[in-house]
């Protein structure tokens, strides 16, 4: 028998997320305590970040409206472009704000959910492995993650992405346990739907949920083959029908791909927001080389640290003593199985966001929380079980102090906040080390009293956090985790590429006068400037270039048919313009005509030319 053995067959069978007879009387009230925790952590105060990111809050206004423009995810409801993104997670938002109505609680709730949803996915899949205890603290780790905080209180698809990816883990789990081709298909479809999310962000669990099927599924070699197979043409099924339905789409009757510079979402998936984020090479992008250095260290810097480096080192060292203490189990072993997947998903990940050279956002840093949260969760009990080993309760005992250490240089970088909590949490943690080495020779009252003082001090640090991060309103499209960095971008004047502003009363009221009358109330360069715009008056804005202003839509010639058309009323030119090495100059050349052609007029200190005279 391995020293960290998986639970028994008759409680990895029992159903997930809910008491059973091998249950201890505890878990129910526990995991009722934690999910309603995290509801009220998530769901605390949420309207403060009113838009959050503007962006992707117009196109669900405008999916709101238009069930083509919900489809597609179009910016705005007249369909002149899509965001830059697969719009499954605007499928969410626009369908809560077509039954709650157009605000920032029907956009920002369902993400709060999702973190809710994650939580209890993840306890579910950890316990199936390693017992209601792991999985309670997996979800504990998870919900006190401050990445997790920003992103499940916020509008980017990355909610929607860690909640399907840990619906595949959970299923990759439950294949695993009778070699269920089912279970394991439904995996794929979880993963699918994810590229439907943030594309291929969402195929970096493939490589450890199918190493760990592979190893572990009982069953014979070809079947496990063949079950592997299924379940990757169930994750291209549920990912190319959508590719599929919007190449065969006749591109006159339908919005322009945003973000792509020849209208495919093929290019988008594959380039733009696929390889090009690995190699540098994103046609289109303005950010240039200022994404940060790779490397080993990266996850450790400081624009990401904050948001997850809390417990990282402490889930590295629980994989490598997880698996070298597995390491004489039986092949099916569900215990080094669960490692795998979860190891697996953990290390692909950090290493492809620690060598990515074109753009990355530290909140992207919320797809490793549920791997290392399991990670924490099923090492930590487990070598806690093991204690009288001293392989195990030295292992544990290096953990703790490990997540000590890291925690008290995290909060050294800011000083001036809860500055006494760094020393103290370093103390308690040596501490608490030393006492959990020892704690096979202490009486169980004693070893009880260290158990809960490990646990508090292990999350403190990252706790602390992520309540100063739940505390903050962030807005604008690169939120932050923390109690200083975590106020998100806020735009002053008439936005920018990165941060939209409402129109001031005066020009609310222009862009609304008359609007039914045209397609487009006004045009402006950037999806940032047009969200702003759009939610303040109601009224469609065209988005002039897409996010960045460097897609070639509309083109010069087609923005003067429109314009000749009288489907567009007024163009805002006071939208930042940026201009990268690649790209199309169209929104340039378009906003150079319009100022050359028609007379300006301010409103609101907005520069307004009316094309409609």
């Amino acid at each position: 028998m391995t020293l960290l053995a998986s639970r028994d067959e008759a409680d990895r069978t029992a159903p997930p997320a809910r008491g059973t007879p091998a249950d201890p009387r505890w878990v129910r009230p526990s995991v009722a305590a934690l999910l309603l925790a995290t509801a009220l952590l998530y769901l605390w105060n949420l309207g403060e970040s009113g838009w959050a990111n503007a962006f992707y809050s117009a196109a669900a206004q405008a999916g709101s409206l238009s069930w083509k423009a919900l489809f597609f995810g179009s910016s705005d409801a007249a369909n002149a472009i899509t965001v830059d993104k697969t719009p499954a997670a605007l499928w969410v938002m626009s369908l809560s704000a077509r039954l709650f109505g157009v605000n920032a609680w029907s956009v920002l709730v369902p993400q709060a959910l999702m973190g809710v949803g994650s939580v209890a996915l993840l306890f579910a899949a950890v316990r199936r492995t390693s017992g209601p205890a792991a999985g309670l603290l997996a979800g504990a780790v998870l919900a006190l993650t401050p990445a997790a905080a920003l992103m499940f209180r916020f509008n980017n698809p990355d909610a929607l992405l860690v909640l399907l990816l840990t619906a595949g883990a959970y299923c990759v789990v439950r294949a695993l346990e009778k070699a269920s081709p089912r279970w394991l298909a439904l995996a794929g479809v979880a993963v699918g739907f994810g590229f439907l999310a943030k594309m291929l962000q969402a195929f970096l669990v493939l490589p450890a949920f199918g190493l760990a099927y592979l190893i572990a599924a009982p069953v014979s070699l070809g079947r496990r083959l063949l079950h592997l197979l299924g379940a990757l043409i169930c994750t291209f099924l549920s990912t190319g029908w959508y590719l599929a339905v919007v190449a065969l789409w006749p591109a006159a009757d339908r919005p322009y791909i945003g973000g792509s510079q020849e209208n495919s979402l093929w290019e988008l998936a594959f380039g733009y927001n696929g390889f090009g984020r690995i190699t540098g090479d994103e046609v289109g992008s303005v950010g240039g080389g200022g994404w940060g250095g790779t490397g080993w260290d990266r996850l450790f810097g400081s624009e990401m640290a904050g948001g997850i480096a809390w417990l990282l080192p402490a889930a590295v060292l629980a994989l490598a003593t997880g698996l070298w203490f597995t390491r004489r189990a039986p092949r099916t072993d569900r215990g080094r199985a669960a490692l795998i997947v979860w190891g697996g998903w953990f290390l692909v990940t950090a290493v492809v966001f620690s060598s990515m050279s074109g753009i990355i956002h530290a909140y992207y840093t919320i797809a490793l929380a549920p791997a290392i949260a399991a990670l924490v969760g099923i090492a930590g009990t487990q070598l806690w079980r093991a204690r009288g080993n001293p392989a195990a309760a030295g292992a544990l005992s290096a953990g703790i102090g490990l997540t000590a250490l890291t925690a008290h240089l995290l909060l050294s970088r800011q000083s001036d906040w809860l500055p006494g909590l760094s020393i103290a949490i370093l103390v308690a943690g040596l501490l608490c080390a030393f006492l959990v080495f020892v704690a096979a020779r202490l009486p169980d009252v004693a070893r009880r009293l260290v158990a809960v003082g490990a646990l508090i001090t292990v999350l403190a640090g990252t706790g602390a956090y992520t309540v100063a991060t739940a505390a903050t309103p962030h807005s604008g499209a690169l939120p932050s985790a923390g109690p200083e960095t975590g106020r998100g971008m806020r735009m002053g004047g008439p936005g920018g590429l990165l941060g939209a502003s409402l129109p001031g009363e005066n020009l609310a009221a222009l862009l609304r006068q008359g609007s039914e009358n045209h397609t487009w109330t006004a045009a402006t360069v950037g999806s940032n400037n047009a969200a702003g715009y759009q939610l303040g008056s109601g009224a469609p804005v065209m988005a002039v270039g897409g996010f960045n202003g460097t897609d070639p839509a509309p083109t010069l010639e087609q923005f003067q048919e429109l314009v000749r058309s009288g489907r567009i009323h007024y163009f805002l030119g006071d939208g930042m313009m940026m201009r990268g090495e690649t790209g199309s100059d169209a929104a340039e050349r378009i906003a150079a005509w319009v100022a050359e052609t028609y007379r300006p007029t301010t409103v609101d200190g907005v520069t307004v030319y009316d094309l409609s005279r």
